[in-house]
């Protein structure tokens, strides 16, 4: 984390007159810095804004990714779409030497156990049809998530993790890729987990983090909503979330398993990364290949 000096400066950027009052990590950046920075105004007003500052990876795959993620935000915002409200882009390298944002501090929290499950999942699923309803053609500057993904499958790797099937995952979609092109482009948050959703009491308050964001096929957005909330909740959630967004969603379905498989990759090559406890990693393999083995059964019949 920055001094106290340096993120003073920083708030000064967009509130010259305040005083910094305190700053604090915020859970769940991995890919990006994350601080929650709270400032007194001179009117004793208090206020919480979020500092985004994205790690090197990120920036090594789109040096623009901070200037991009704040346009972005400006978009939804327009849109309606639940997510933080931009404030602050700095691209100048005087306070620090990468670029950062500012953005509204969202009040809530994740939730590892749904009291509503079903009333979860539809609200989701309502969040993610708004976002793919955003006009793509607003959004020219995000990447293709459709050369991200024939990236991942054509990416072999030394020592695949055969106890999730990667060599089987990777040459069924080898074999069937590029899926049919049914449905327009869409926006795509690309990591919609519940890691990334913040609620107050029962609802929704706001989808975050949107470094992984690009323009494609919605399918991609919906398979990996689903096999993360099987991973995290269990097949009931998976299956409402899908139940609630075709509810709302004109989509074609046809290459979800594809999807599902697709999504099912996405994690492998950093699973070993993640720090998982032994129990949590020995849960989460037990249901990436449950999830794993339904799309291989629906692709393969």
């Amino acid at each position: 984390m920055q001094d106290p000096d340096t993120l003073a400066r920083i708030l000064r950027r967009l509130y010259p007159e305040a005083r910094l009052r305190a700053a604090r990590l915020l859970a769940g950046g991995v890919s990006a810095e994350v601080l929650a920075l709270e400032a007194a105004h001179p009117d004793g007003r208090a206020e919480t804004v979020v500092l985004r500052r994205h790690g090197a990876a990120d920036r090594a795959r789109d040096p623009e990714i901070a200037a991009q993620e704040f346009r972005l935000l400006q978009v939804l915002q327009a849109a309606g779409v639940p997510a933080p409200l931009p404030l602050h882009l700095d691209t100048s390298g005087t306070i620090l030497p990468t670029p950062w944002l500012l953005q509204s501090f969202v009040d809530g929290d994740t939730e590892d156990v749904p009291a509503d499950l079903d009333g979860h999942m539809r609200q989701l699923a309502e969040a993610l049809a708004a976002i793919h309803r955003v006009p793509a053609a607003d959004l020219a500057f995000l990447p293709r998530q459709e050369e991200q993904a024939a990236a991942l499958i054509a990416r072999s790797r030394p020592e695949p993790d055969e106890s999730l099937a990667e060599s089987r995952l990777r040459a069924t979609l080898a074999a069937a890729w590029p899926p049919p092109r049914r449905n327009p482009p869409a926006l795509l948050h690309g990591d919609v987990w519940p890691g990334n959703l913040l609620w107050r009491g029962s609802r929704l308050q706001a989808v975050i983090d949107w470094e992984d964001a690009a323009i494609g096929d919605p399918l991609a957005d919906l398979a990996n909503a689903r096999l993360e909330l099987f991973i995290a909740h269990g097949e009931d959630a998976m299956a409402a979330l899908t139940r609630h967004y075709l509810a709302v969603s004109e989509i074609d379905t046809t290459a979800l398993p594809l999807w599902d498989l697709w999504a099912a990759l996405r994690p492998i090559a950093g699973l070993p990364g993640w720090g998982l406890a032994p129990e949590a990693e020995h849960r989460l393999r037990i249901r990436h290949r449950a999830f794993t083995g339904r799309a291989l059964a629906a692709v393969d019949g």
